[in-house]
């Protein structure tokens, strides 16, 4: 979020004659055979078959082009030479790098002009890769890549050297148009090399345009070159920012016509009255509550009380129903892996015929779905469950703010009559949410708070204010209800010993818990409680010591920081931060593939067994080895990355629409707390719920030190700006392209 500086000119430089280059190159490597490591100068003269000076001229040539590497005395072919050499018809070749060679398996982030970053693919390796430029290969974010590993003479951060490039991303990049004329550039913030010149598909772009670019992989002279793929119009509108980043993920608001096509196809031809094998509970008063703008209802809820247990019902829209395994269908929703929310869009997992339509919960309306009816005692705590495939029938289409005012009271004569079929139900849902509340304190679940805020988008498109997002009674009580199915689902999983898809979240590691103390103590917190193995609890109890405090909003990020990422994963490690042994994502497969993958699992199974209860021999549950535990495991890997992706996406995308609404503020002043310290300035938030950055050349002169977490003091006059002060600042510049906000401290 910092202001970007200018950036100083390259040098003037005539691009080489890269042609003749190209096939003197490839002449050479063709002469070396099967020979790509190790290889020797002497060995290289002679496949280049030139003499003297000319010979040492190509080799340096292709060296800086990217063809070859340099070290220790040895050459080294690399990915982009073999692209040169086989003209990149064979994208599948690999290298054939010595296997007695220690290498790491990694996914290359953002680039900087002379480095870069690799985070390794395998479970439990967190630690990012330092990676010199001379050592990448080429290789450009996204990429999954072999590193040779070695020790950093800086410290303990690792380095790496790219010895393969294993699978090539699609080297698409979002980016604004810097610079017109006869050489274009853009920016791409994503590459992370920056300006990008412009050769194809730039006629007529204009400064300060949304682009799409393919940055070409081969190109290493003065500057790196792509092609322009799609154009999106002016970068200060948000939406338009915001269809540039979804575009370069390859993620469209629209579907292939084949997938289009089989979504109407199963939405007008496959009956509801499928009532073979199905439990018919259309007769059960159950119903949904969901947001008010929300079209995709996935989850519906019942419940009923004996005078000894609670028997809650949830019951989720059978997308299995529609969605058949391999087909077109299912492959781009495989490809997607969530929905993606942002401001007021939607770009949904798949096309509308299912998700607003045949698989949305709609009221007065035959449905097919897939129930989990639970029955928990009279505290709350759960002790037993079923699953069945169901036909339903919601009574009302719930909204969390009408429900919330019925609990509260407050709700008009309109309200009342409309949930009056199930006002019994809420009322019963209030106390049973009451009772998982106490046992999921009880537990120890850290209750962190994000401070969500909501965009209000006006009618043209623009991003017109924003408001803090509130959660009432009914939010909670859901979101319990939704939890208690997923622990069920993966009781079951767990119990048959089948392929599943549960939802992980390990424990943190020791040097994220060295940092949580450091900054505890910063803060002016007592960090004893932090030792040995640190579970959840402990956290909880953290929260509660900065609760109310200045700090407060500083802990409640920080030990969201702490948190590793949850994730899904085909084994069932439990989840740290629900404090569960057993937890998997049931309800939203309308939203979310790995509750689709279940859905097909569990329904498998019930099919086998013939019904609940689910008992399966050792043929049957061969039967569901085979089938299922391919699809699980890759289900699982590729449903934690298109979640990530979608995360960040979702941030990049709010980040443009909250700069868009600043635009529109400039001049302004607003009342803010300090939400973070660096040595570049202050991050500071208003009251409004928008976080802007006051560089620290904004402030009084001075000689200012930071003290590496939450302080920054100015040494002459003593005038220190805190984490959770107070203060007034200006809006000066909102740039809704990068999405960053500056403010100025007035006092």
């Amino acid at each position: 979020m910092m202001k970007h500086k200018p950036k100083s000119s390259p040098p003037s430089r005539h691009a080489r004659p890269q042609l003749r280059d190209d096939a003197q190159i490839k002449n050479m490597l063709a002469h070396l055979g099967n020979e790509f490591q190790d290889i020797t100068f002497t060995r290289l003269k002679k496949a280049a078959g030139l003499q003297g000076a000319a010979s040492r001229q190509l080799i340096s040539r292709a060296i800086d082009r990217g063809f070859l590497k340099r070290e220790d005395g040895r050459f080294t072919v690399t990915h982009a030479g073999l692209r040169l050499l086989t003209g990149g018809a064979d994208d599948k070749k690999r290298l054939p790098y010595k296997k007695s060679a220690a290498l790491v398996e990694a996914k290359i982030l953002r680039l900087k002009a002379t480095f870069a970053f690799a985070r390794p693919t395998a479970d439990g390796d967190q630690q990012d890769v330092f990676i010199p430029g001379s050592k990448l290969s080429g290789a450009l974010p996204g990429d999954i890549v072999l590193l040779k590993i070695r020790n950093s003479s800086g410290g303990d951060l690792k380095e790496g050297e790219v010895v393969e490039i294993v699978k090539e991303a699609p080297a698409l990049f979002a980016g604004t148009v810097t610079r017109t004329g006869k050489r274009p550039e853009a920016d791409l913030p994503g590459l992370g090399i920056q300006p990008v010149r412009l050769i194809n598909g730039a006629v007529g772009i204009e400064i300060g345009e949304r682009v799409v670019v393919r940055v070409n992989r081969d190109n290493r002279g003065a500057w790196m070159t792509g092609d322009v793929v799609e154009r999106f119009g002016t970068g200060d509108l948000a939406e338009n920012c915001a269809a540039s980043l979804l575009a370069a993920e390859g993620i469209l608001p629209v579907f292939p016509e084949q997938v289009d096509r089989e979504a109407l196809w199963q939405a007008e031809h496959v009956p509801v009255q499928m009532g073979e094998g199905r439990v018919d509970l259309r007769d059960m008063p159950l119903f949904t509550i969901d947001g008010a703008s929300a079209k995709d209802l996935d989850d519906a809820v019942s419940i009923s009380f004996d005078g000894t247990c609670y028997h809650l019902g949830v019951h989720i829209a059978d997308v299995s129903a529609y969605v058949t395994p391999g087909s077109a269908l299912d492959r781009e929703a495989f490809r997607r892996g969530t929905s993606i929310y942002y401001a007021n869009r939607v770009i949904p997992m798949l096309p509308k015929a299912l998700s607003n339509g045949a698989c949305s919960l709609n009221p007065d309306v035959d449905r097919l779905a897939f129930s989990c009816r639970m029955t928990l005692d009279a505290t709350g705590k759960l002790i037993d469950y079923r699953f069945d495939r169901t036909i339903i029938r919601s009574r009302v289409r719930g909204v969390y703010s009408e429900v919330n005012a019925l609990l509260d009271g407050s709700a008009d004569e309109t309200v009342q009559q409309k949930y009056a079929a199930v006002h019994e139900q809420l009322v019963l849902m209030e106390k049973l949410a009451g009772l998982r509340a106490n046992i999921r304190a009880g537990r120890g679940v850290p209750e962190i708070e994000t401070g969500e805020i909501e965009l209000i988008i006006g009618e043209d498109g623009k991003c017109c204010g924003v408001k803090r997002r509130e959660r009432g009674k009914s939010e909670d009580m859901i979101e319990e209800f939704m939890l208690l199915a997923g622990e069920s689902a993966a009781r079951l999983g767990k119990m048959l010993g089948i392929p599943f898809v549960y939802r992980i979240h390990q424990k943190p590691d020791a040097k994220k818990i060295e940092t949580l103390k450091s900054v505890m103590l910063a803060a002016g917190l007592d960090p004893a409680m932090l030792k040995g193995e640190v579970p959840a609890a402990t956290l909880r109890a953290v929260l509660q010591q900065a609760k109310g405090s200045k700090v407060e909003t500083l802990m409640n990020r920080q030990v969201l920081r702490t948190m590793m990422k949850a994730a899904y994963d085909d084994r069932p490690i439990g989840h740290y931060g629900l404090v569960l042994e057993d937890y998997a994502h049931f309800t939203s497969p309308i939203r979310r593939y790995p509750d689709l993958a279940i859905h097909r699992i569990i329904g498998m199974a019930l099919e086998l067994a013939g019904g609940w209860p689910c008992k399966l021999d050792a043929e049957k549950h061969a039967l569901l080895e085979k089938r299922w535990h391919k699809f699980a495991s890759q289900a699982a890997a590729h449903s934690s990355e298109a979640e990530l992706r979608a995360m960040e996406l979702e941030r990049q995308c709010e980040d443009c629409y909250r700069a868009e609404y600043m635009h529109g503020r400039i001049g302004d002043v607003f009342d803010g707390i300090i939400t973070g310290v660096t040595a570049y300035g202050l991050y500071v938030e208003t009251d409004e719920g928008v976080e802007g950055l006051v560089q620290i050349e904004s402030l009084p002169v001075g000689d200012y030190l930071y003290d590496g977490m939450v302080e920054l003091k100015e040494q002459l006059s003593g005038t220190k700006y805190r984490v959770g002060d107070k203060i007034r600042v200006r809006c000066t510049r909102a740039d809704v392209s990068s999405g960053t906000i500056d403010l100025e401290l007035i006092d």
